[in-house]
């Protein structure tokens, strides 16, 4: 004798079936600039350390705002621009009390910086590669 459930179990399996694969075609794909942040805990959905989801969305929201500047492979800074960024960097953090000072092009192609104190002590002292605007921090 046949089990009267069996039609009603396997309706309700294969309505299962069919609804999940309906929904996972339904996710839409994230963002690029999102999943490029996304720490490797964060990809299999666990909390893990790293930056959060606001803060994902606070970046490729800050993507979009900027999307109409194209960064270009070679930045060609000369010394005054250098300066131009290392000053915008300190009002960017709202850091209005600290100067940049001793910006000059050094013989290996890199332009150095400091930053110093409003009375003029060095705090610390950065190069910068025209190039490719890479920061690295000598003292």
């Amino acid at each position: 004798m046949r089990n009267p459930l069996f039609p009603i179990i396997a309706a309700f399996v294969a309505g299962g079936i069919v609804t999940g694969a309906a929904l996972s075609f339904a996710q839409p794909k994230p963002l690029a600039a999102a999943a490029d942040m996304m720490s490797p805990s964060q990809e299999r959905g666990g909390w893990g350390h790293g930056p959060g989801r606001m803060m994902m969305h606070r970046h490729a929201e800050m993507l979009r705002s900027f999307a109409l500047v194209y960064t270009q492979q070679d930045r060609a800074l000369s010394p005054a621009d250098v300066q131009k960024i290392a000053e915008a960097f300190l009002l960017w953090h709202g850091n209005h009390s600290w100067k940049v000072t001793d910006v000059a092009a050094q013989p290996d192609g890199a332009i150095m910086f400091s930053l110093a104190t409003a009375d003029g002590a060095t705090i610390a002292k950065f190069t910068i590669d025209p190039h490719t605007a890479r920061v690295q921090r000598v003292s």
